[in-house]
């Protein structure tokens, strides 16, 4: 499960920090800085995320 999960990440990953550096630049925080913040809050949700996601495909086995 592992190495599903960690496929998943990337995925998962550059995905939910994409979106959220798009929500805080299109909430008018443009600064490297809430930008870095963004990408790095939705790096850090993606984890638990992907795991979920990697759990739900192995049980659907």
């Amino acid at each position: 499960m592992l190495s599903l999960a960690t496929l998943l990440y990337a995925i998962v990953g550059a995905t939910m920090a994409g979106i959220l550096v798009v929500v805080a630049l299109v909430s008018g925080y443009d600064t490297l800085s809430y930008i870095l913040m963004a990408a790095g809050l939705g790096a850090i949700l993606a984890l638990p995320t992907s795991f979920f996601i990697a759990k739900a495909i192995k049980a659907a086995e």
